[in-house]
């Protein structure tokens, strides 16, 4: 059967660390499951932690999602950033890096997934914290995106940006569609718009919710943004 839409999401999982202080891969597996999300992309992923295993390769046997792994940070214990979770066939993977000297290293992962014969292609990322950064972070954002074929493109992830006037919302609202993200941040009193889900054919995303579950409210100190995308 084929399916005309996609059920997308984008999260900021907190090193899966919960607002109850407690780090519990299991708790955003199971916040993962009960989404539903057909693809998902997933920021602030920690693979280097002590004595702790490797959270992508858990978080694939614990959702049966193939997972992609968008590094920023190595170490010799692992390695820390941005992954997508995808239920499609993965055609082509690229990594780049948008980093910033001085700031804490970023990049942008692009994955081609095969949606019912048609090429779409997903990016996640992870905006710096100050505005200068995510400026030059978004200058170089484009600079990849804007190459040739790029469409069907959603761009998803925490861009540090809650303010709708300012210059690197503008500038991917440009290049994207123009609907605003519901609050996600803080969890326990969503006000600020920091995680988005954009699109490069605006008709195509039919709508945008933030996702809410007892669990999902523990599990980090972002809510889960979803988002539809139609055939």
């Amino acid at each position: 059967m084929v399916k005309r839409h996609l059920n997308l999401a984008s999260w900021n999982i907190h090193r899966a660390v919960g607002r109850d202080g407690k780090r519990n891969l299991l708790r955003t597996a199971q916040v993962i499951l009960q989404m539903q999300a057909d693809v998902i992309g997933l920021q602030e992923v920690d693979n280097h932690v002590k004595g702790d295993g490797d959270d992508l390769q858990k978080l694939q046997a614990l959702t049966g999602m193939e997972v992609i792994a968008g590094p920023t940070m190595q170490r010799e214990t692992g390695d820390y950033g941005n992954a997508l979770l995808t239920r499609l066939p993965v055609m082509k993977i690229e990594r780049n890096d948008i980093s910033v000297k001085r700031w804490e290293p970023r990049g942008l992962l692009i994955v081609h997934l095969d949606w019912n014969g048609e090429r779409l292609q997903v990016a996640v990322t992870h905006l710096g914290l100050f505005p200068g950064e995510r400026l030059r972070q978004v200058n170089q954002l484009l600079g990849y995106l804007a190459k040739k074929d790029r469409t069907p493109l959603v761009l998803m992830g925490d861009f540090n940006e809650w303010l709708p006037w300012g210059r690197p919302l503008r500038w991917l609202h440009r290049h994207f569609d123009h609907s605003p993200s519901p609050a996600t941040f803080p969890t326990g009193w969503p006000m600020l718009r920091m995680d988005h889900i954009l699109v490069n054919s605006p008709h195509r995303i039919v709508d945008r919710t933030v996702y809410k579950s007892p669990l999902s409210k523990m599990a980090s100190d972002h809510l889960p943004l979803m988002g539809i995308l139609t055939s």
